[in-house]
C-alpha cells in the first residue's frame, strides 16, 4: 500500500516527527559510558507516553523477527546495526550506538535512526562509518521531490557508500511511511536512476543507509531480532522521515538543537 497524505495528515506527520526527533536527541545527550540499554529503553518509554504517542516496535511481530518485538526503541551495538533488541549490556568507552525509534501520534508514524560513539574515545573506523551513512542520507534527501523516482534516491544514497569503499546490503534499506510503520515503496541504498515509483507530494519516506564495514552479510542473534555483520566488523545507521512537497522534501525527524 502507498498512502498519499492529505494536508492535515501532513500536519500530524510534523507533530510525530518533532516527537521522534526530540526523543531521539534527548537520549543521545543522556546515553553515556556505563549507561545500560534497558535504561535507554526504559527512557524510550517514558518519553513515548509524556509526548501522546505511542510505539510501532513494541507489538510488531514481522516475518523477519521472532515477535512481538517487545521493546521501545531499537538499541544496536558495535558489530550489530539493525532491529538491536535491547538487552543487559553497560555502553563502554568508544562503543557504536545505534538508537532507531518509531512512534505514532494521532494516526501517523514516522521513523528516525541515530549513529554516535559513546564516551570519550573516537576510532577512526567508527567516525567514518557514521560520516558515510549522514552523507548518504543527505544525498537521498537531496534527491527526493516530486516527480523524481525512487531509484534516483536509491542511486544517491548508493553512490555515497560505495565511493566511500562499503559494501551495500540490499535486503532492508528504506520504505514507505504514513498510518502505519512500514509501507510501499521499498527505497534500497542502491540502485538505477530513472526507475520505479515516482515521487508525488504527499508521500512520506522513511530513508535509512546503513552500512558495515567489510561485508554486506548479515547474521542473527539468538534472541531472533538483532542483526549483525558477518565478520563482527563495525556498522552504522542513518535514518529520517521525509514528506515529499511541490517544492522537494521536507525532513521531518530533524533535530531542532
Amino acid at each position: 500500500m502507498i498512502e498519499i497524505l492529505n494536508s492535515a495528515e501532513l500536519g500530524r506527520a510534523r507533530q510525530t516527527g518533532a516527537v521522534v526527533a526530540n526523543i531521539l536527541q534527548t537520549l543521545r545527550n543522556r546515553t553515556t559510558v556505563g549507561t545500560n540499554l534497558l535504561d535507554i529503553d526504559r527512557w524510550a518509554r517514558t518519553m513515548i507516553n509524556e509526548a501522546g504517542a505511542s510505539s510501532c516496535y513494541v507489538d510488531y511481530e514481522p516475518s523477519f523477527g521472532r515477535g512481538p518485538f517487545g521493546h521501545y526503541i531499537c538499541t544496536a551495538v558495535n558489530d550489530a546495526v539493525l532491529h538491536g533488541l535491547p538487552r543487559d549490556y553497560a555502553l563502554a568507552d568508544g562503543d557504536l550506538l545505534t538508537l532507531d525509534l518509531a512512534v505514532s501520534k494521532a494516526g501517523i508514524a514516522a521513523d528516525s535512526a541515530i549513529s554516535f560513539i559513546v564516551g570519550e574515545s573516537k576510532p577512526s573506523e567508527s567516525v567514518a562509518l557514521i560520516n558515510a551513512t549522514e552523507r548518504a542520507l543527505a544525498a537521498g534527501i537531496a534527491a527526493a521531490g516530486p516527480g523524481a523516482r525512487i531509484g534516483d534516491i536509491a542511486y544517491a544514497i548508493g553512490s555515497v557508500l560505495s565511493e566511500a569503499g562499503y559494501p551495500i546490503n540490499t535486503e532492508f534499506g528504506g520504505h514507505g511511511i504514513g498510518s502505519t510503520m512500514h509501507q510501499e515503496p521499498h527505497v534500497p541504498n542502491t540502485g538505477r536512476p530513472g526507475r520505479g515509483y515516482e515521487l508525488r507530494p504527499g508521500l512520506l519516506l522513511a530513508l535509512e543507509p546503513w552500512v558495515m564495514t567489510d561485508t554486506a552479510k548479515l547474521v542473527t542473534d539468538p534472541d531472533g531480532w538483532t542483526l549483525r555483520s558477518a565478520t563482527v566488523c563495525r556498522t552504522a545507521h542513518s535514518e529520517h522521515t521525509i514528506a515529499i512537497t511541490d517544492d522537494g522534501a521536507e525532513v521531518l525527524t530533524a533535530a531542532t538543537a
